[in-house]
């Protein structure tokens, strides 16, 4: 049981608070959860009562400043930069394919996420492996209205979580995306088409989309932004 005193720090200035007590870090991350702290914050906590070194050690992963490395990967012409720079600015980008890779830092829900996109033409040759190293998730996205090349979008997948430097706890979310297309299929024709329900021991989720007017792609950064902060609680 930690008796939590909070200091919050924003460019200088810094705003207390005695929180009270708190089981663990579960209850102490939803009682901080409606703060919504921007970056760039620095939150410093006391405890009252000593805890072991395991306590110490999740606040420490749960509280500190850090980016977390996203790959957006795909097929060409799915929607891969379109979805990035709908997130970052809120506009919808010409459609020009990407050649080599665009990254972005986009912050959500407190969580810093650094986003590589990389064209479509980069699946089919394997990334060095030091772009897989230390990523915490990734971004597949599939063009849900070209039916003839969700075969392909399957092919590559699997060769890209097969990859040697991606780590088996990276979360894997997929975007169907182009879902307001009249011949789009369903999230769950994709699951199956994609063979998702195969993919053990790696959390996945699908989530329909359309990066042009930006629905279901929040709902997605949710799913991945939850999945990060419960990985962090557990260790």
């Amino acid at each position: 049981m930690l008796f939590i005193f909070l200091r919050i720090s924003n460019g200088g200035s810094w705003r207390g608070a005695r929180l009270g007590f708190f089981p663990g870090v579960q209850s102490l991350t939803r009682s901080l959860a409606p703060l919504s702290l921007p970056f760039p914050h620095s939150v410093h906590f006391f405890c009252s009562i000593k805890q072991g070194d395991n306590m110490g050690l999740s606040f420490t992963k749960l509280f500190e400043t850090k980016e977390n490395r996203i790959l957006m990967l795909g097929l060409d012409a799915a929607g891969k930069t379109t979805i990035l720079y709908k997130l970052k600015q809120g506009i919808v980008v010409d459609d020009i394919p990407t050649i080599g890779f665009n990254v972005e830092t986009l912050e959500h829900k407190n969580m810093r996420l650094t986003i590589w996109d990389f064209g479509g033409q980069n699946v089919k040759r394997p990334l060095p492996i030091y772009y897989y190293q230390n990523v915490e998730g990734v971004i597949f996205v599939v063009d849900s209205n070209d039916q003839d090349r969700v075969v392909n979008a399957r092919d590559d997948l699997r060769m890209l979580l097969n990859e040697e430097g991606l780590k088996e706890d990276a979360a894997l979310l997929v975007f169907a995306n182009k879902k307001d297309l009249p011949n789009a299929l369903t999230a769950a024709e994709i699951a199956d088409k994609l063979g998702l329900h195969s993919i053990r021991p790696r959390n996945w989720f699908i989530q329909s989309s359309c990066a042009t007017s930006g629905e279901g792609l929040y709902e997605g950064l949710d799913w991945l932004y939850n999945n990060i902060v419960n990985k962090v609680e557990n260790l």
